[in-house]
């Protein structure tokens, strides 16, 4: 991560008005000196509601990110910056959000600023055939892993705050192109918990956190929050994607065993990886090329998809042979 020094002469924070420089989107003050030349304010953007954040410009490269307030030292910027550090940054399994730069507030020593990539909520765009989706698989439970290896439990990953950066969707600025693929991130280490290597205990309490479904939540026993964890993705992969797209009953035993309501009786995270990978790996070329299909398509039932997901796919092969539309390849 870029030293004080480094930022001053290298990154800067500008701004449309004046606005900025009060408390703009809740964020705080950025006129500070250091926080006057690096980063061009964006108000065209739709953000997720959260005052704390906003989006910026890069101004040397022109790359979108995201600016969010910290309080100086506190837990989440202390994980996130482990995280987004050598050695751990350079690790291919690391889907957590890299911190592009840290600075202070000139005026609240108690105040800080993370710097990120601007991302998006793994739904915009919706994913359109079954291989983006095993990519999206991939990387969210080998960074579960990742986190688990390293000591980190996040406790709160569930749909929005494991995010996409769609910046490859434009390799021509606004022509989008399908032949990508995109990078998810766990971001928000608000309710995280690190445990250092040699921690006599691994278990917290605390009900805090968006899914509430988790069973063992509680403020007065103690729990693993590696297994809430697993809790969280599998309940994510069934309300994302299960509820709400057709062809996804190759999920089903994953999922059962990632929400089992007994703790003990679920999977860990290396374990979950390894199941999954299994499923992955017995997947036909043609269930990962399908389109996805959502639930809400008046036209199709789940009994007559799988027939017309292979129409489907058989149709743009024969397209792709013939040089024509390229939608479904990667």
């Amino acid at each position: 991560m870029p030293n004080h020094t480094a930022y001053q002469t290298d990154q800067q924070l500008c701004t449309h008005n004046s606005d900025m420089t009060k408390n703009v989107g809740g964020i705080g003050n950025l006129s500070s000196p250091r926080a006057a030349t690096c980063y061009d304010q964006e108000d065209i953007w739709p953000l997720p509601h959260r005052e704390h954040l906003i989006d910026a410009t890069r101004m040397s490269d022109g790359k979108l990110v995201y600016i969010k307030r910290v309080r100086t030292g506190d837990t989440e910027s202390q994980i996130a910056s482990m995280l987004s550090s050598e050695p751990l940054s350079t690790e291919p399994r690391n889907h957590c959000v890299p911190i592009l730069n840290m600075f202070q507030d000139n005026d609240d020593a108690a105040i800080s600023y993370m710097v990120m990539p601007f991302l998006r909520l793994i739904d915009r765009p919706p994913m359109e055939t079954g291989e983006e989706f095993v990519d999206f698989a991939n990387q969210v439970l080998e960074g579960l892993v990742f986190l688990r290896e390293h000591g980190v439990a996040h406790r709160d990953c569930e749909y929005k705050n494991t995010m996409m950066d769609a910046s490859a969707m434009y390799p021509k600025a606004f022509i989008p192109s399908r032949r990508y693929v995109f990078l998810y991130y766990y971001v928000d280490f608000g309710l995280s918990t690190y445990f250092p290597p040699d921690a006599e205990s691994r278990v917290v309490v605390g009900v805090v956190g968006r899914d509430q479904e988790v069973p063992e939540l509680s403020e007065d026993v103690p729990y693993d929050p590696f297994k809430v964890d697993v809790f969280i993705i599998g309940n994510m992969l069934r309300n994302e994607f299960q509820k709400k797209y057709l062809n996804f009953n190759f999920l089903t035993p994953l999922v059962k065993s990632m929400t089992q309501p007994d703790p003990a009786s679920r999977p860990s995270a290396q374990q979950a990886l390894a199941q999954w990978q299994s499923i992955r790996d017995s997947l036909t070329f043609w269930t990962r090329r399908w389109r996805l299909k959502p639930r809400t398509d008046p036209l199709l039932t789940e009994v007559v998809c799988d027939a017309y997901s292979l129409m489907v796919t058989a149709s743009d092969v024969g397209r792709q042979l013939l040089g024509g539309h390229q939608g479904v390849w990667h």
